[in-house]
């Protein structure tokens, strides 16, 4: 039996040097007249086949030998490279990997012998084609060989014969890196990290236990602890840090391949190769990516006769692009192919039992979209060996959500998809906040937080509002609901009630407010998983141990969201985020909406974006002036603008508190007096109608049911209350500047 460290040695060797030849095959067949590159190619496949005989593996080192003829057949130019020449090399670098894994489960080459791949290479040796004769290269950088056609494929250039015991010289010089490298099992960085993150540990330890004393030779001695344990932290990372590509060289062969059997033409780009992952993260994100470059490939894009029917070129393309933003690494997977219809999906969801009509009904089309990422759901329309089954798009977003990410999807019918994932660097330490609520300590993950607010005395009072007795906060132009950390994980309340401490963050698209007794600080945490009895608590992503040695859990921003009832599950990507998006409905835009009842309009839709605030105004405090009524509000005078009054009907005229919507137009501000504030929404409008009515822009359906829209400068002009530029006159004449000229 031989030494397995040695045999050890070649499985890694052998599998680097197979990975490269899938990448370096495809590339051969788009340029078949690249001898630097054909060497290579010879050089890899010789390497493999002289170990092999030097380890005794005689079946391996058969097929190597095999394989190896062919190319140097290639090289010499006495064989020309075609299309199925590629796939046939390309099948040897499959039975030599299948060959190298029954090697490392101790079978020696496995009972299989892959004989029959072994006669498709003698016969392919013994009937290659003359030179004269031309066969067609690939049109694209993956393409399929179509049955109807066969093209003439480009002759390769002719070289000197290359012997079969020839280790070749590169025509490159070795680099100098080679011997500054060093092979490391990655168990044992695995087990480098789990002491850097106990050092880490220790570390906050003796932090805070300096913090309480003053003691200055303790604190020289804590803060060099402090310098070398985050230096040798970084360092350790960074050894498991890995660039992309380790996934991305798997995928030239994936697509060739699947473009082979879909009969399609299909272009591959690649960008941001070097951008670098934790290993973990790598290995979590490898399948979902592999699973959406086939959906790409099987549902995105069209046949090339479908394609030339639609005016678009033959071959499609598909795009990979990576890149750091935000602390985070974004991968976007896109293709020119058919793009999604969302009628057909909403269909296909209720067809499926995955949703009910009314609710079809009422999702918006980006919504719509995101019905692919429900388990069962499936638009093909038969089970193959590449898809049908409706499994796949669901278990894709669970392992992202999982480590962190997040994924949405966006079409457009007839011009593509776009897939967009987001994903943290790294597992094993991530920056945290660490808040306090019912006595307990919680961390939130940096990557959820987008900022800190803290309210008190009148702030607290004027600046949380009611919509339907759920709390909301107005974040510059946005309405975000408030969720108490205390009553979502039924915690004791015991923070000041005149003051609220709240954590701007985001679950998927949207984005809400924590709000905790008390915000601590920012600290870099070792992740520890959760026992398996403890799986089912969503609202947990994991646990670490403070610097006093307490556990503290760390917080699933998207499971509290779930339990909270903002994000509905299985539904998080489907919802986005309340903003000032405003339209006309025709392209499938979100419109985010105040509904109110007002008059004989049980529904009056309001743009949030107009929106200021929402008050309750005493009728007490009303004042007369010759315009109308108006109140003292925040050091201004605000006009009162009664929409019962103006679309008849008059309900709540005895009410002691008036619901006011305040609202901006024209440069100024007035409040809207309302009958009930009814919801605020983020919904697409449909079946736009026009209004002449004074007042109302028009009517449609928003969530179900008919709406009228508010006319908001229709209704300033109607009630007579200044703009910018009247007020800006009255403040010259009120200084004497100007005379004050009454408007007739």
């Amino acid at each position: 039996m031989q030494d397995r460290e040695i045999i050890q040695e070649f499985l890694v060797e052998s599998a680097e040097n197979l990975e490269r030849l899938d990448r370096e095959m495809v590339e051969l067949e788009r340029r078949p007249q690249d001898t630097e590159l054909l060497g290579s190619i010879f050089r890899t496949i010789h390497t493999v086949k002289g170990t092999c005989g030097f380890l005794g593996f005689s079946r391996l080192g058969a097929v190597t030998h095999a394989a190896e003829s062919i190319l140097g057949e290639l090289r010499s130019g006495r064989m020309l490279l075609d299309a199925d020449l590629t796939s046939l090399i390309l099948d040897s670098v499959d039975g030599i990997r299948r060959m190298l894994s029954a090697i490392e489960t101790g079978e020696d080459e496995g009972p299989v012998f892959e004989q029959s791949l072994l006669e498709r290479l003698h016969a392919a040796f013994d009937q290659k084609p003359q030179p004269a004769v031309e066969t067609a290269a690939p049109k694209a950088a993956v393409k399929a060989a179509t049955p109807e056609t066969t093209a003439p494929a480009i002759e390769a250039p002719k070289a000197a014969p290359v012997a079969d015991n020839e280790e070749a010289p590169s025509p490159h010089k070795e680099s100098a890196l080679a011997d500054t490298t060093l092979r490391v099992d990655v168990n044992l960085l695995d087990r480098l990290m789990n002491l850097v993150g106990e050092l880490v540990l220790t570390r906050n330890q003796v932090l805070q236990y300096n913090a309480a004393r003053e003691d200055g030779a303790l604190n020289a001695i804590s803060q060099r602890l402090n310098l070398i344990t985050s230096e040798l932290q970084e360092r350790v990372m960074k050894t498991r840090m890995q660039p992309i590509q380790v996934v991305w060289n798997k995928l030239p062969r994936l697509v060739r391949d699947l473009a082979n059997t879909l009969h399609k033409e299909i272009a591959l780009d690649l960008q941001g190769s070097e951008t670098e992952l934790d290993r973990t993260v790598i290995e979590a994100i490898r399948d979902p990516l592999v699973h959406m470059v086939r959906n790409s490939c099987d549902h995105g894009i069209e046949a090339p006769e479908e394609r030339a029917r639609r005016g678009k070129p033959a071959c499609g393309n598909l795009t990979l692009r990576a890149f750091h933003e935000g602390g985070q690494v974004h991968i976007e997977i896109a293709d020119d192919g058919a793009g999604m219809d969302p009628a057909r999906l909403r269909a296909k969801a209720v067809e499926r039992g995955l949703i009910t009509p009314a609710r079809a009904e009422e999702i918006s089309d980006r919504a719509a979209f995101n019905l692919v990422f429900l388990p069962g759901f499936s638009t093909a329309a038969a089970v193959t060996s590449i898809s049908g089954r409706g499994v796949g798009m669901d278990v894709l977003r669970t392992n992202i959500e999982r480590i962190g990410g997040a994924v949405d999807l966006s079409s457009a019918p007839g011009r593509g998809t776009t897939v967009h994932v987001r994903i943290p660097l790294t597992l094993a330490i991530i920056p945290g906040l660490l808040v306090k609520a019912g006595g307990e300590r919680f961390v939130i993950p940096q990557l959820n937080l987008h900022e800190l607010i803290r309210l008190e005395g009148d702030a607290l009072r004027t600046r949380i509002e009611y919509v339907h007795s759920t709390p909301v906060f107005r974040s510059r132009d946005a309405l975000l609901p408030l969720i108490d950390l205390n009553k979502v994980l039924r915690l004791p309340a015991l923070r000041n009630p005149e003051e609220a401490s709240i954590a701007i963050v985001q679950a998927e698209n949207r984005r809400f407010g924590l709000v905790v007794d008390a915000i601590c600080d920012t600290q870099e945490i070792v992740v520890k998983p959760l026992g398996q009895q403890l799986k089912e608590l969503n609202c947990y992503a994991g646990a670490t141990i403070m610097g006093d040695g307490r556990v503290a859990l760390i917080l699933d921003v998207p499971g509290v969201a779930q339990r909270s009832g903002i994000l509905a599950a299985g539904e998080s990507s489907a919802r986005e985020a309340a903003g000032g998006e405003t339209g006309t409905g025709e392209g499938g835009e979100r419109h985010s909406l105040l509904l109110c009842r007002a008059g004989r309009f049980a529904r009056l839709a309001i743009p949030l974006a107009r929106v200021a605030r929402l008050e309750k105004i005493s009728r007490n405090l009303i004042e007369q002036t010759a315009e109308g009524d108006v109140v003292q509000y925040r050091g201004t005078v605000l006009p009162l603008v009664p929409l019962a009054g103006m679309f008849g009907g008059g309900s709540g005229e005895d009410a002691e508190l008036l619901q006011v919507v305040v609202v901006g137009t024209g440069g100024a501000t007035a409040g809207l007096v309302v009958d009930e504030i009814v919801d605020i929404v983020d919904e697409r409008a449909t079946c736009l109608r026009a209004s002449q009515s004074p007042g109302l822009l028009g009517s449609g359906v928003v969530a179900g049911k008919v709406t009228a829209f508010l006319d908001l400068d229709a209704v300033a002009g109607q009630a007579g209350f200044a703009g910018e530029t009247s007020i800006a006159r009255l403040r010259e004449a009120l200084l004497g500047e100007v005379p004050v000229e009454v408007p007739a």
